[in-house]
């Protein structure tokens, strides 16, 4: 644990003096806050006009903010195992006396300790949206819905982390990224609603199926267990790819 921890902490110093790490957090605050203003402002008018006068739920703003997590994460874990290879300092990490599994989990633990901090930023609609609503927002969804932010972002790191370390270029992995989780999220979203047979598979295989669960206010065990797998998956062919370059 406590190498791990010692990867984790110098990953996690490290987004705060990476520019890329700063443009994804400034585009994720900046797009989520904008449509959170959006959604404020559009309850405001049906107030006005009569349509209602409750505040909107913190869904829709979740939603967003899943949306800029699937594109985003990409660029931060590209770098994790896959720049180490390209300098060559994979093999001073590997002579030292650490494990497969302890670098690999110390540099996903750091890019999602890294992802907690923002979503942790974040909190603050959800406060403002309960002080405009009485007697407050469902704290279950709320709860829920940003459960299912953790869960994603677990999962999104965990298979960055593992596809980068198949990778010695940085930009190879963040397109192999991208074009995993696009698969994960809308293409098998897609084909379970078209295709004649193995739709239930299709539906589960889908991250929009899970996360949209937790998003409407429903904990499953099948969504956390989704979740958490495709993390293990992807720190396990992290783990697995690393040995075998020790080896080769």
């Amino acid at each position: 644990m406590r190498n791990i921890w010692t990867i984790a902490r110098r990953e996690y110093n490290h987004f705060f003096t990476s520019p890329i790490a700063y443009v994804v957090a400034f585009a994720i605050l900046l797009i989520v806050g904008a449509i959170f203003a959006l959604v404020i402002l559009d309850a405001s008018n049906n107030a006005f006009s009569g349509f209602g006068s409750t505040a909107p739920s913190i869904s829709a703003v979740v939603w967003w903010f899943n949306f800029m997590i699937i594109l985003s994460t990409p660029a931060l874990t590209m770098r994790l195992i896959s720049e180490e290879h390209r300098m060559g300092t994979v093999e001073l990490l590997l002579t030292a006396p650490v494990r497969d599994w302890e670098l690999v989990i110390g540099k996903w633990l750091g890019g999602f300790l890294f992802m907690l901090t923002i979503i942790a930023v974040t909190l603050i609609y959800p406060f403002i949206l309960n002080s405009l609503e009485t007697p407050g927002i469902d704290q279950g969804q709320m709860m829920s819905a940003y459960l299912g932010l953790i869960l994603l972002s677990a999962a999104l790191l965990g298979l960055g982390v593992g596809i980068s370390s198949l990778f010695n270029n940085q930009i190879a992995a963040f397109f192999a990224t991208l074009a995993v989780f696009i698969f994960l999220t809308w293409i098998v979203s897609f084909i379970s609603q078209i295709a004649p047979g193995g739709k239930d598979l299709f539906s589960y295989l889908s991250m929009n199926t899970h996360f949209d669960s937790l998003n409407s206010g429903t904990i499953n065990l099948t969504d956390i267990v989704y979740f958490l797998s495709l993390t293990a998956l992807g720190l396990f062919t992290g783990a697995t790819a690393v040995e075998v370059r020790r080896w080769s």
